[in-house]
């Protein structure tokens, strides 16, 4: 492993959106859905059910991804953005039942400049 990919192991970041939102109305359903939908749109992908995650090459885009998170946020309910970093997120151990499973795999990223 060559210095340079050492440190984008701490540039490259993974943000994760947890939520725990109310579903006792159809107004409050249809609130879930909105948010789910825009973190999609936003490229964030289900890890798990209420557990979203977007991998970003930088800090700064992640702080840009945040953001539109943030002003997506459902009137009520728990929602709760952190970041990880790649060397972090590689340090993950996920199960299925008693047998480990794979890590989803790192998205490939283009630097352009």
């Amino acid at each position: 492993m060559n210095s340079l990919s050492k440190l984008n192991q701490y540039r490259i970041m993974w943000v994760f959106v947890f939520y725990d939102l109310p579903t006792e109305t159809k107004k409050d359903r249809k609130n879930i859905a909105l948010f789910r939908k825009k973190l999609q749109q936003d490229g964030f992908t289900m890890l798990q059910f209420s557990i979203y995650v977007r991998h970003c090459n930088s800090r700064e885009n992640a702080q840009v991804h945040i953001k539109r998170a943030k002003l997506s946020l459902p009137p009520k309910g728990e929602v709760i953005i952190f970041t990880l970093t790649d060397k972090q997120f590689e340090m993950m151990e996920f199960f299925r039942g008693p047998k480990e499973t794979p890590a989803p795999e790192t998205p490939q990223q283009l630097e352009l400049f």
